[in-house]
Order: C-alpha cells, then structure tokens, then sequence
C-alpha cells in the first residue's frame, strides 16, 4: 500500500487545486462576461448541468452523481489493477479520479459543474470546461500511452500493493 502514497497524494492535490480555482472563478469572474488571457484562450464563468459537452444533463444532478461515482469506483478498480512499475498509468489514474472527484464535488454542492477556460478564435469555439476536466483528458491519456508503450508485457497478472 506504501507504493500508492504518492498517487493518493496526486488525487488529492488535484481536487484541492481544482476547488481552489473554481472558488476563485465564483468570486471574481462575472458569469458570461470571456476575459481574454490570449487571442485564443478566455476565462468563461458558466455552469455544465451534464457530463462533458452537456451530455446527459437529462439525468439530473442526482443521477448525474451516481454515474460519476460509478466511473471513479471502476477506475479505482482499474487503478488497483496496475503494476507498481506503471508509474505512468498509475498517475493517469489518479488524475482521473482526482479530476472526477473535483466535479463531483461541484455536482453534490451546487447541482452543476463550474466551467471557465474557452479556447476560441474569431470564428470558431470550444466547449467551456475546467481543470479537472483537463485532469481527466490527460489523465487517459497517460492511461493509454503506457499501455501502448507496454504493450505485450509478459506478466499481466494484477499487483498486491
């Protein structure tokens, strides 16, 4: 279990991190007034009642926390699955989970997400999300990249730590 320390420790700086901001953008961004940081990136105050791009807003806030649940509960599993020599993984895992944490923080407190990074040009906008939404996205990706990087190893077997 000592070998997990340091990626419980990511989960928890991600989450602390990621309420810390969004406290920051309730208390000083105006809602659906962009502040440019860069000709393509803004700071957007807004609420996501669904799941990435809105899906399943349909759901509610109550369903919505029980779905969030559920994906971190199997990523847990998924994580505790590992080897101690997939570092990589591990801490995509833990973003992951930190990052799924984080919004369903927002999702028990508030019945929604707090969103507000907007990379944009004149003609052309991406989907609001926030910090734990970039945890979550990089997190896979670190995910994916040791598996491909591992791939055929020879012991698959699960470890105990």
């Amino acid at each position: 279990m000592k070998s997990l320390a340091p990626y419980v420790l990511l989960i928890v700086v991600a989450v602390a991190l990621d309420q810390w901001i969004k406290h920051l953008v309730e208390t000083g961004l105006t809602m659906h007034q962009p502040v440019e940081v860069l000709p393509f990136l803004a700071l957007y105050r807004t609420y996501n009642t669904g799941i990435a791009f809105s899906m399943f807003a349909f759901l509610g806030a109550a369903g919505l926390i029980a779905v969030s649940i559920a994906v971190a509960a199997f990523v847990l599993y998924l994580a505790l699955r590992t080897q101690p020599r997939q570092i990589m993984a591990r801490a995509g895992f833990a973003l992951i989970v930190g990052g799924a944490v984080g919004n369903l923080i927002d999702r028990a407190a508030y019945g929604h997400v707090i969103d507000y990074i907007l990379f944009h040009t004149p003609v052309w906008s991406f989907a609001v999300f926030n910090l734990a939404d970039a945890f979550i996205t990089i997190g896979a990706g670190l995910v994916i990249l040791d598996e491909l990087l591992g791939f055929g190893r020879t012991d698959p077997r699960p470890s105990n730590d």
